[in-house]
């Protein structure tokens, strides 16, 4: 076996920390020397670049809490906490904290006072431009934290329903402090629809929803159904289990079992999913491929065509006119979205 190159894959995928904990359940048997090492340095790593980014959480939130700013963490150390029962297991660059779209401004304020850099100018949060997320970065290290509200979780086919969200938010512990999180339905269903975004070109994802459906039989799919409906995304979710069903053997409980073979279209997507996700990200499907899945993925029809055209004409930080981020132009960071979507994936083509 080529264990430098199941390594390195495993990294590119996201899930040497699930790698390592396997290979520990069996001592290491067959594991060479070299490549145990090498695993275990990585995971060295992994754990305390996670001990920065906690520490870095609890400021931040005590920083939120003394200015009376709700937020709640999503993905990250809270899917690594329901999936693998630790933060450290899984990997991830950043730390995700949902808030009020209301409250952007003065949430990065507190970013600014507790001395992190800004990547989206004041000036652009003043005149009402939405990026992807409002990112944060500590100078000199390599941590990142992200912001996001309704507006900047575009992927959601319909709005994200906020207020719904924070008032079935609750607390989990996080190295024994109590810290703010979705409810175990609305974070699955977040997790699905940031899978989807992503074309679920990362095997981690996949892992997640199986480690999330095995780990969780109190999970209520009654409510789990409702919420992805609720935002029009009831296909990402079977996709996303009937993923973890195909690819990891795990399937939820009965009673949503019939779900997985009901929608047809799914299998379709499943397949294409299986056809890119070897290659980790690194080799992502042409334009028109990523079109059609997008458009089958919110439902297809008029409804998916809808979801399509958001998306395509929706401007990031990305597609804003140089130099005039301080400028609301919606209308010509909108057209100029569709040229750059198509230099950077219609060469794949």
């Amino acid at each position: 076996m080529n264990w430098s190159g199941l390594l390195d894959l495993a990294e590119e995928h996201g899930v040497q920390g699930v790698l390592a904990n396997r290979l520990e359940e069996v001592s290491f048997a067959g594991v060479p020397a070299d490549a145990r090492e090498k695993l275990q340095n990585r995971m060295r790593a992994q754990h305390l670049f996670t001990l920065s980014m906690t520490a870095e959480l609890f400021g931040i939130l005590q920083a939120f809490s003394v200015a009376h700013l709700q937020s709640v963490l999503v993905k990250g150390p809270v899917i690594s906490l329901l999936a693998y029962g630790d933060p450290a297991v899984r990997s991830y660059v950043d730390l995700d904290l949902l808030v009020r779209h209301r409250d952007i401004q003065s949430a990065s304020q507190r970013m600014l006072e507790l001395g992190f850099r800004a990547d989206i100018p004041e000036s652009a949060i003043s005149a009402g431009k939405i990026p992807g997320e409002y990112l944060f970065r500590r100078p000199g290290t390599h941590r990142i934290i992200e912001l996001h509200t309704e507006e900047t979780f575009r992927y959601y086919p319909k709005p994200m329903p906020i207020e719904a969200l924070f008032s079935n938010s609750r607390k989990v512990l996080l190295d024994g402090r109590e810290v703010p999180a979705l409810s175990l339905e609305d974070e699955f269903v977040l997790d699905c629809i940031h899978g989807a975004k992503h074309f679920w070109e990362s095997l981690m994802w996949v892992s997640d929803v199986a480690a999330i459906v095995d780990k969780h039989p109190e999970l209520d799919w009654q409510k789990a159904q409702r919420a992805a409906a609720d935002v029009g995304a009831e296909r990402m979710l079977i996709v996303a289990v009937q993923l973890a069903a195909s690819l990891l053997r795990v399937t939820p409980s009965i009673g949503y079992t019939d779900h997985l073979h009901e929608d047809r279209t799914t299998e379709l997507l499943c397949r294409n999913i299986q056809s890119w996700l070897p290659y980790a990200g690194v080799a992502p499907p042409p334009l028109l491929r990523r079109a059609m899945f997008r458009l089958k993925m919110a439902g297809g029809g008029l409804t998916g065509a809808a979801y399509l055209m958001r998306l395509s004409l929706s401007p990031t930080q990305e597609d804003w006119v140089k130099g005039a981020e301080e400028r609301r132009s919606w209308f010509w960071d909108a057209v100029r979205r569709p040229f750059r979507l198509f230099r950077k994936y219609g060469s794949n083509e």
